[in-house]
């Protein structure tokens, strides 16, 4: 016989078990890919308080990215005393802050914002000037009168930074 004489041969019926063990599959297989993404790649975080005020507010929804350096002037997600908070990262280890007054340098340095916040050392629980140590950032929060950032914690170790901000979504106020 050719091949056109052949008769089709008959598909098998699948069963409500295949479609149900392929569909949990694919649950399973979102889940771990979901759960990689945001373990290793990025993050979502909600923001709690207005240190990052007013880039970030209270309620707001924040997703960050880990694979990319901080670099000065980014807003970095932390980890400090079990807590979630927000900083502009402003000096990496081995550098030198300070702050007389509202003045902000780093290196001897005037530090370069597009926004002039008013920075005091006034409650500071370090002495300034400060030496970052090594494998840690200094951050500051945007909302400068709320000193629970580096000023009174110290440096941040760049094992408890959760990555850098790329995007916010409003939760309140819209």
């Amino acid at each position: 016989m050719t091949e056109r004489q052949m008769p089709p041969k008959k598909k098998k019926k699948k069963s409500a078990s295949y479609y149900a063990v392929t569909f949990f599959l694919k649950i399973g297989l979102t889940v771990l890919a979901v759960w990689i993404l945001l373990t290793y790649v990025g993050g979502v975080f909600m923001c709690h308080d207005n240190s990052a005020y007013p880039m970030i507010k209270d309620g707001d929804l924040v997703l960050t990215y880990r694979l990319d350096s901080l670099k000065q002037g980014d807003l970095a997600v932390y980890r400090q005393d079990e807590k979630v908070r927000f900083g502009r990262v402003i000096a990496f280890e081995g550098d030198v802050v300070d702050i007389v007054g509202d003045y902000v340098s780093v290196n001897g340095y005037g530090l370069f914002e597009n926004t002039v916040y008013p920075t005091s050392a006034e409650g500071s629980a370090i002495a300034f000037p400060y030496t970052v140590p090594e494998g840690c950032v200094f951050v500051l929060n945007d909302y400068r009168s709320d000193i629970a950032d580096s000023r009174m914690y110290g440096a941040v170790p760049l094992e408890q930074t959760c990555g850098k901000a790329v995007f916010v979504m409003r939760r309140r106020g819209i």
